[in-house]
């Protein structure tokens, strides 16, 4: 979705889409996740042709999802993997939510994928929505609705 298409570029979840939106988008992310960092290592795990893997990696840096680095194994050439950034790393409850929303509304025979557990007690985390004070809200409780905003400048004016 680029954002001439979009209807209302003001809002986050088109904004989120502008990035997430194409195929294999999420997908990569989620390997990433899973600690796959080399071309090789999400061609292998996803079945994606070389041309599509590339434009998905290059389009998740250049939005800032994932960072290049180099690397070299012995006796080869210098090769790049693609490292989750602290904007890919936040795509956590993102990839959770998704996750649990398609085993509840979209069952397969085998359900396998990502599971998300507290890192120090290894207890199961599930996403929620929460309130200030910590109480959790069911979702049947969520009211959604439009807010505005004003974009906060980069760079404060001098």
């Amino acid at each position: 979705m680029s954002k001439r298409s979009c209807p209302d570029p003001t809002c986050g979840i088109a904004q989120s889409l502008s990035v997430l939106g194409e195929k294999w988008a999420l997908l990569i992310v989620r390997d990433a996740f899973y600690g796959r960092t080399r071309f090789s290592e999400f061609k292998a795990s996803l079945g994606v042709s070389p041309d599509v893997l590339t434009a998905r990696l290059g389009a998740l840096v250049d939005a800032g999802v994932l960072t290049r680095q180099c690397y070299r194994e012995p006796g080869e050439r210098e090769r790049e993997e693609y490292l989750l950034t602290d904007a890919g790393r936040e795509l956590s409850p993102v990839l959770a939510a998704l996750g649990a929303w398609g085993v509840d509304h979209r069952p397969a025979d085998v359900i396998g994928g990502g599971s998300y557990t507290e890192a120090e007690t290894g207890e199961r985390l599930k996403v929620a929505f929460v309130t200030g004070d910590g109480r959790i809200v069911p979702t049947a409780d969520v009211r959604v609705g439009r807010t505005s905003r004003t974009a906060e400048p980069a760079v404060a004016p001098a």
